[in-house]
């Protein structure tokens, strides 16, 4: 795992000595990514730099230096990533005459680049990967994203030159970077908590998985557009996820077990596969669970795996995940963060992720892999099960009137509805105010079971309410200065008035369960999973000089997976049915089938406490009028409320605190 940078100017009025001290500067901001080795490359004659940190996991000798030149002379290549398939590929091009000077991946990709090109060498890849290739035959520079995001990589366009990253503190460095910041990206990130289509800067944007793009040194149109360049798919999930509806697994339950357990044991060896030390992430939950299992299936020797525990045992996982380990007799450290360890992260947040970031679980991923890096420089993750096969609880809750459990409160629920809803329209309004208002005080569960009822009424039906869920601050406008409102339902990907919907499912209930709980899987798997749960990943093991693998995210599991039945996922109100009968087999099932703890910390209560102070400076009335980015009386009064714990904002506040750390980190450049 690595990093990148570099950037095309096409003025080409500098040296070559000139570039080189740029990109090699933009570079060594990647020392996290890459701790072993630094290359700069540059063509000052056509405007090109590349710079690179590299950390050494395959063929740690100097024939896997970056960035690497193609035999023939075509092709310079920088690369972050791994191609699990790098044999397979190197025997076919070996056959067709390419010469090889080492056993890295790199030189795989950068001679099939020269022998099959580009696109077609890259379709043929297993793995993760961000690439920026430069072409000298045809002058142009190709950026390319692996097919589910799992490695980043931006890029920027200031006039005449176009920089790009795996992260954003490498292009801050050029002299052509402006730090003008988007607003519409915070109208994002309060929504949701992450950003995931845009930048927080203006003129910079996230190249998307599946998307390659192209910059060609004589498009007289492009260099005249001050707009960020077109991205191309050369994979799409859309397609793969309506082709396995359309022409689904045809087998039967038991086919799709076997066919599933060995896709999955083949993605998990061919991540086993390392020059350095090699471990794996163990929560005790299904999919960690089951990347470990069968990486202990195809090892000689235990496995190295690593768990952080938690004071509060409503955060702490680790008695799962040491009796996962027991069973399967692998070699395990454990630790318990302290409350007060746990909050030193905080401070490092800014620079780790470059953006704002608002998913808590960022502090304990970054111990796990702080953990991790003591003993191994490669460890396997089990992130991707939730969004593949339907594990996430929202999933399922999203379809009740509301999540509530005991059948009392749902039976009331229930009726009120029905009384309200034969009423006139102002009188449910004001009802629904007047629920709102009671939520806000300490009434007990009357109040809560009113409030709750008050947005189910104003809901439109599953869809709007599963993103209602998913959403921190609702009213954008009233929060942040000089934003266009932001309706939650943007990113709704299927309407609940689709009248071919509404005819389907009358016939079929599943039928209508299945259809939302499929939308609700895209929408997180283009979403979520890259901009939130990757993010994570990435920046966290990256930060501590940490190689994450994630085998559930092998591009062929995901197509099987979505080839799946639905039934084959979800029974009843569970989701995972399939992964739960592959784990099954290597593990008894009294281990994992338990309700899922949240990894995550108490910041709830930490804001009250321990961290008031730091919270109340960053969200101060004037501080915040100064900056001008925030209203301050909606933050002030969730504040005020969460201190007196009349309400727990604590997720709406992380958000506007993780903003303003970030801006304190990078208050414009």
């Amino acid at each position: 795992m690595c990093g990148l940078a570099g950037f095309l100017n096409v003025t080409r009025n500098q040296t070559a000595d000139g570039m080189l001290s740029i990109v090699g500067r933009m570079a060594d901001t990647l020392l996290h990514r890459g701790p072993d080795d630094a290359g700069t490359w540059c063509n000052a004659e056509s405007g090109i730099a590349l710079g690179f940190r590299r950390l050494s996991i395959l063929d740690l000798s100097p024939l896997g230096h970056q960035p690497m030149t193609s035999s023939c002379g075509r092709f310079v290549l920088a690369f972050n990533g791994e191609i699990y398939n790098h044999h397979e590929l190197r025997d076919e091009l070996a056959a067709e005459g390419r010469p090889f000077r080492g056993r890295s991946d790199t030189e795989v990709l950068v001679e099939g680049f020269a022998e099959w090109g580009i696109e077609p060498t890259i379709k043929r890849c297993l793995g993760m990967f961000a690439i920026a290739a430069w072409d000298h035959h045809r002058q142009e520079l190709t950026l390319i994203r692996d097919r589910l995001g799992k490695k980043p990589l931006y890029v920027g366009k200031f006039g005449p030159t176009v920089l790009f990253g795996s992260e954003l503190k490498a292009l801050r460095v050029h002299p052509a970077f402006r730090g003008d910041i988007n607003r519409k990206a915070i109208s994002e990130f309060l929504r949701q908590s992450y950003l995931s289509s845009q930048s927080i800067y203006l003129n910079v944007a996230p190249l998307h998985p599946g998307k390659s793009m192209t910059i060609k040194l004589s498009d007289d149109q492009f260099w005249s557009d001050s707009m960020i360049p077109r991205q191309q798919d050369y994979w799409s999930f859309q397609q793969v996820a309506g082709n396995g509806l359309i022409q689904p697994f045809t087998g039967s339950y038991d086919e799709a077990v076997d066919r599933l357990d060995q896709l999955l044991t083949d993605a998990v060896g061919r991540r086993m596969e390392a020059d350095v030390p090699l471990g794996a992430f163990l929560s005790g939950g299904i999919d960690s669970s089951l990347v470990v299992a069968l990486m202990q299936k195809q090892s000689s020797r235990p496995v190295k795996t690593f768990t952080i525990g938690f004071e509060e045992d409503a955060y702490n996982e680790a008695p799962f995940a040491r009796q996962v380990a027991r069973h399967l007799k692998t070699e395990h450290t454990e630790i318990t963060a302290t409350s007060k360890e746990a909050r030193d992260v905080i401070p490092l947040l800014p620079q780790l992720f470059d953006e704002p970031f608002g998913d808590s679980s960022e502090i304990p991923t970054y111990l796990v892999s702080h953990l991790a890096r003591r003993h191994v420089t490669v460890a396997l993750s089990g992130d991707g099960g939730d969004e593949l096969f339907c594990g996430y609880r929202r999933y399922f809750e999203a379809l009740d009137p509301f999540s509530a459990s005991d059948s009392t409160a749902r039976s009331a629920f229930l009726r009120i509805a029905r009384v309200l809803h034969s009423m006139p329209r102002f009188v449910r309004t004001s009802f629904g105010r007047a629920c709102q208002i009671a939520g806000r005080l300490p009434l007990g569960r009357v109040a809560t079971l009113f409030s709750r009822a008050s947005d189910v009424l104003n809901e439109k039906g599953p869809n709007d309410r599963y993103f209602r869920n998913m959403s921190h601050w609702r009213d954008l406008d009233l929060v942040a200065m000089g934003l266009p409102r932001a309706d939650v339902n943007e990113i709704a990907l299927l309407t609940d008035e689709d009248p071919s919907l509404a005819r389907r499912a009358a016939g079929s209930m599943n039928f209508y369960h299945e259809m939302y709980q499929q939308v609700w899987q895209v929408y997180d798997t283009l979403n979520y999973l890259p901009g939130d749960i990757l993010t994570k990943v990435d920046r966290a093991s990256m930060g501590v000089s940490l190689e994450a693998r994630t085998p559930l995210l092998d591009h062929r599991v995901v197509e099987f997976a979505w080839s799946l039945p639905h039934a084959f996922k979800v029974q009843g109100r569970s989701g995972k049915r399939i992964l739960r009968d592959v784990l099954a087999r290597y593990v008894p099932r009294e281990l994992f089938e338990r309700p899922k703890v949240g990894f995550g910390v108490p910041i709830g209560d930490w804001l009250r406490g321990p961290l008031r102070d730091w919270a109340e400076d960053l969200i101060n009335e004037a501080r915040l009028k100064r900056e001008g980015f925030f209203h301050p009386q909606p933050i002030r009064q969730k504040w005020e409320e969460h201190l007196h714990g009349q309400v727990d904002w604590c997720y709406h506040l992380w958000d506007v605190l993780m903003f303003q750390a970030w801006l304190e980190k990078y208050p414009g450049v």
